[in-house]
C-alpha cells in the first residue's frame, strides 16, 4: 500500500467518524498519523533530487499579501 492510498484511507475514516467528545481522541490519532504520512511524502519527494519521485503538493500563489508590525521598538 503507498503512501498516498494510506492519505486516502485515513480521510475517508476520518469523514466517516462523527466529531464529538467521545471520538475526539481518535480523530486526534488519525490527525497526527496523517501529519506523518504528509510529511513522509513530502521528505521522500524532497530528496529524490528534483521531482519525479512521486506525487506531491502545489501550492498556488494568488493575491496580494501585506505584513504590519504594531508595538514597541526594542533597540540594544
Amino acid at each position: 500500500m503507498t503512501t498516498v492510498q494510506k492519505i486516502k484511507e485515513i480521510e475517508d475514516e476520518m469523514a466517516r467518524t462523527q466529531k464529538n467528545k467521545a471520538t475526539s481522541y481518535h480523530l486526534g490519532l488519525l490527525k497526527a498519523k496523517l501529519a506523518k504520512l504528509r510529511r513522509e511524502l513530502l521528505t521522500s519527494a524532497g530528496t529524490s533530487g528534483g521531482g519525479g519521485g512521486g506525487p506531491g503538493f502545489d501550492v498556488a500563489r494568488t493575491g496580494i499579501a501585506s505584513v504590519g508590525f504594531v508595538g514597541h521598538v526594542v533597540s540594544s
